[in-house]
């Protein structure tokens, strides 16, 4: 979710089977090479839902579906979960999630996720943000996210489900965690084990806008777990402190795991403010390490500098872009182990704007290379999403702004990169465009012009699957909607 918000109280973890609806069309757009994308988001579940207004200047975003994740069974590279926001409101998380579920690769079909109000037999919350999917060795699709409260109270929780269907239905709907105001929860991942079946990981971070002793703010890791294929959760429990260093808090904690070794590594972004809060005195990427199924983690070690700017429109500053500013995407060669870290930051523009870096750890994390250069240079590109396939072809999504001209204030043409670098070869690197050009401007506006915090992207066996958004011109309302591509990557 992205925001500095409080918190509150608890709700008991239940059960849900949700029921499936229609199935979308195959092919409904084609990239600039060939690649078929096919339209995920199809109808609206939550269109007669009025639960969540927060104020009288609440405005919800109807059919508007944003900030895709996606997962690939890793037994069969056709059955495919994306999930994503469904009716973004501008101040703050959506009606509901909604996972879009296929077992062909081709067409889709739509369930309910069970995390707000606004979802058939869904958790006590208003609204719901922050969705995440993963599959397990065994087929299991764990899905993740937040429930957040604005109306009758503040409050936020950490909710999880599964399915044993490839995402048809949802099961053992669970409550995680959840706090009341001064602490709220934001960003949680989701990943299942690759190797330990049954196992699966969500980690956040948590908020205290009151913590005791010095500093107005603290915001540590936590995480829970599952070792019984989603059906019980551990109670959460900082992993990542913060507390030594006040005015500092952690956010994007994702994390994935070498196959070779079962090592984990929580990749998150660390933020020191200053007294008032109102600026940024220091802020790095860094990891921590387990090799013991998460009981135990590793002191912190420094990956880079988060050197990001303000996402912004290039040609009207004042137009306030959101994108995957300080949110980490890591992603481990499963025949190597080497580590690689993608984000957005400035410092191959001289601080002026934010492009896709690139760090790789060739011993374990323990040490990180320099920056390099993955979008175009001179060529704003935002919300970066990274893979590794099995032959070791390291890819990245983004989006970028290079079709906008000079002087164009009215529209922002943007349009989504793949970029392939056999073996993180970066003198081999290749890049195509995947998307059709669109107008970032026609996306709902919640603390910028939003397409999500994220995209997702996730090897699929023989290349990659992308997940990403897409916006229509002149149709308010549905100014977004979810599209998926299987791509090469050679």
């Amino acid at each position: 979710m992205r925001a500095f918000l409080p918190s509150t109280a608890a709700v008991t973890a239940a059960f849900l089977l949700c029921t499936l609806t229609g199935a979308t069309p195959a092919a409904a757009d084609r990239s600039p090479d060939g690649a078929a994308l096919t339209k995920v988001s199809h109808g609206d579940p939550y269109a007669h839902c009025t639960i969540g207004a927060r104020s009288p200047d609440s405005v919800v975003y109807p059919g508007t579906e944003v900030e895709p994740y996606v997962s690939v069974d890793p037994r069969d590279p056709e059955r495919v979960v994306t999930a994503f926001q469904q009716d973004r409101w501008n101040d703050g998380g959506a009606r509901g999630l909604v996972a879009s579920w296929t077992t062909d690769g081709r067409t889709f079909r739509r369930s309910t996720l069970p995390f707000s109000l606004c979802a058939p037999g869904g958790a006590d919350f208003e609204r719901a943000t922050d969705p995440w999917v993963s599959t397990g060795p065994d087929g299991t699709v764990y899905a993740g996210g937040e429930g957040v409260d604005f109306v009758k109270s503040t409050r936020s929780g950490l909710l999880a489900a599964t399915s044993r269907d490839g995402g048809r239905t949802w099961q053992h709907l669970t409550t995680t965690h959840v706090d009341e105001q001064p602490f709220f929860n934001d960003k949680p991942s989701l990943t299942a084990d690759p190797v330990r079946k049954g196992t699966a990981y969500q980690v956040w971070n948590r908020l205290d806008s009151a913590p005791p002793g010095p500093g107005s703010l603290d915001g540590p890791g936590y995480i829970s777990l599952t070792r019984d294929g989603g059906r019980t959760w551990s109670g959460a429990r900082e992993f990542v402190d913060t507390s030594t260093v006040p005015n500092t808090q952690t956010i994007g904690h994702l994390i994935v795991v070498d196959r070779r070794t079962g090592t984990l590594y929580d990749f998150f972004d660390q933020i020191t403010y200053a007294d008032d809060l109102t600026a940024v005195v220091e802020a790095h990427y860094a990891v921590v390490t387990s090799t013991d199924a998460g009981e135990t983690w590793s002191t912190p070690v420094t990956v880079a500098r988060d050197t990001s700017v303000p996402e912004v429109d290039p040609n009207d500053p004042t137009k306030l872009l959101r994108a995957a500013s300080t949110l980490p995407s890591p992603a481990v060669d499963p025949r190597t182990g080497t580590l690689y870290m993608a984000y957005e930051g400035s410092d191959f523009s001289a601080g002026s704007f934010d492009a896709v870096q690139l760090v790789r750890s060739t011993d374990g994390g323990r040490t990180w290379g320099s920056p390099e250069l993955i979008s175009p240079e001179g060529v704003p590109a935002f919300s970066p999403s990274i893979a590794v396939d099995e032959r070791g072809t390291v890819a990245l999504t983004y989006y970028d702004l290079r079709f906008l001209q000079p002087g164009d204030t009215t529209t922002l043409p943007t349009a989504y990169q793949l970029a392939t670098l056999p073996h993180g070869n970066l003198r081999r690197r290749t890049e195509r465009r995947i998307s059709r050009v669109f107008d970032w401007l026609q996306a709902p506006f919640a603390g910028g012009y939003f397409l999500g915090d994220y995209q997702g992207l996730a090897a699929d066996g023989r290349g990659v699957r992308a997940v990403l958004t897409q916006t229509h011109s002149g149709a308010p309302q549905n100014r977004t909607d979810v599209y998926t591509a299987a791509l090469p990557t050679r």
